[in-house]
């Protein structure tokens, strides 16, 4: 030990030497561990405790030999390393997820949110799949995804989103089925967006369609990847842009706009004719009563003239003089009673001063 290495004899830790010359210990206490007046060696006492922490677990006393060790430490190793391998059986699946269990890498059940207990690893194994988090995929980002073809010949420009989930019923297919559930969904979403756009009219896909588009879109890429058992719930889908290219965008704007104006002098056209049409229809229906009276007015004379001939008829064969010189006054009343003439008997002969200018002509109401 160090303090037995001495110089001059008298070296140690303390000044002194290793021994007194009587072959005591640094402390003034015999060498060689017997039983002197001051009591054992500290060093005996710690070489007994080790000998006995090494005995109580089966080994040897350290003698130089080597001494064996016992069975107590790899029993402890052992214990710990099952407790690991037991460990890996223990999941926690968050609230918006669920775990797909694999036993020897055959689906065996779906754990759903919550603490969880399986057979450890390699006998059973599970993948935690998100089933509330609504994915979203963007179609339309370079020109070999965009300009798709229509149904007359035309070229039309699309960017759209598609919007979807993993299935809650069966996240199982999810894991199994789909290698890249987003490339499966941006091909399949693709291929059924030129075949709805193939089908249809390029101003039906701009205007007025295209919410048309969008739900025939989303059913048939729902169809598809239902029938791939992809374990995918399309959500929506959403055009962001669905123009004519850039290069011909310029020309279309003036087709458009010739168009609208086109229906704006049809609509005008329209308007006028709801005017004129039923004013005119009006002046037919009142020239139409008009001709309906003046004819009822002209029967109504013709019957009231022949009534009238048949009732003077009769009282001719009656009193035929009479009628006679009645018809004559009647008749010559008639037409000279317009006349602007004055007849006077020739026997009376004429007064001088008879104003007949004033009785030629018709006296005016005062007031009038």
């Amino acid at each position: 030990m160090p303090w037995n290495d001495n110089k001059n004899g008298n070296g140690g830790p303390w000044g002194s030497g290793g021994s007194d010359g009587n072959g005591n210990s640094p402390w003034g206490r015999p060498q060689g561990g017997g039983s002197g007046n001051n009591g054992p060696d500290l060093e005996d006492q710690i070489k007994k405790m080790q000998d006995r922490f090494r005995g109580r677990f089966g080994g040897g006393r350290d003698g130089g030999s080597g001494g064996k060790t016992g069975p107590f430490p790899f029993i402890i190793i052992a214990l710990i390393a099952l407790a690991a391998w037991l460990s890996t059986g223990v999941v926690i699946v968050n609230p918006n997820q669920q775990a797909v269990v694999f036993r020897f890498g055959s689906f065996e059940r779906t754990l759903g949110p919550g603490f969880h207990l399986r057979l450890p690893t390699p006998v059973e194994s599970h993948v935690a799949v998100d089933v509330e988090d609504q994915l979203e995929i963007r179609i339309g980002n370079t020109a070999s995804e965009a300009l798709m073809l229509t149904e007359d010949e035309n070229i039309v420009d699309i960017e759209f989103s598609v919007f979807y989930k993993v299935k809650t019923t069966a996240p199982e297919d999810y894991v199994l089925n789909v290698r890249d559930p987003d490339e499966a969904v941006r091909m399949v979403a693709e291929s059924v967006m030129r075949e709805v756009v193939g089908k249809s009219q390029l101003q039906n896909v701009i205007t007025t369609q295209r919410d048309a588009v969008q739900v025939a879109v989303r059913q048939q890429t729902q169809d598809l990847l239902d029938e791939y058992n992809a374990g995918i719930d399309i959500i929506d889908i959403q055009i962001a842009r669905s123009d004519p290219p850039q290069p011909v965008i310029s020309a279309f704007n003036d087709v458009n706009k010739a168009e609208q104006d086109a229906q704006t002098l049809i609509n005008e056209a329209r308007r006028y004719a709801g005017q004129v049409v039923p004013e005119a229809r009006g002046t037919a229906q009142r020239l139409l009563q008009e001709a309906e009276g003046y004819r009822d007015r002209v029967i109504a004379d013709a019957t009231g003239d022949a009534s009238r001939f048949t009732q003077v008829y009769n009282e001719y064969r009656q009193a035929p003089q009479v009628t006679r010189e009645r018809l004559y006054l009647e008749t010559m009343e008639r037409v000279l009673g317009g006349a602007d003439k004055t007849l006077l008997d020739s026997g009376s002969g004429a007064v001088p001063y008879l104003p007949l200018d004033q009785i030629r002509r018709p006296t005016t109401p005062s007031g009038q």
